[in-house]
């Protein structure tokens, strides 16, 4: 079982498996190249969009902005820079790692 916000989701164990292959695929890209190639192939541009948005109300979020600055710099909405404040704040520490590295780039 997998928490979602606030709900519980149930995770089947073909879908683990495929979220395994999923997460093993993405580590054996090598560049940004071959990662813009394989997101392009397997999302929709607003699904990669939407993602890399999230990712940037983070890294603002991290760096001390407010949510109103967020919302006019982004356009995200309130109930996103919401859902990605709370993973901040409580989530697994996946944001973290990654705004954390792309600083060091």
């Amino acid at each position: 079982m997998a928490a979602q916000g606030r709900q519980q989701i149930m995770i089947t164990d073909k879908e683990q498996k495929n979220m395994h292959q999923f997460y093993k695929a993405v580590l054996a890209l090598k560049d940004e190249e071959e990662c813009r190639k394989f997101f392009d192939d397997v999302a929709t541009i607003k699904e990669v969009i939407d993602l890399s948005a999230r990712l940037e109300v983070a890294r603002m979020l991290d760096s001390g902005a407010v949510f109103s600055e967020i919302s006019r710099e982004t356009g995200a909405s309130s109930a996103t820079i919401s859902r990605v404040n709370k993973c901040l704040t409580y989530g697994e520490g996946g944001y973290k790692i990654v705004i954390d590295r792309i600083k060091e780039d």
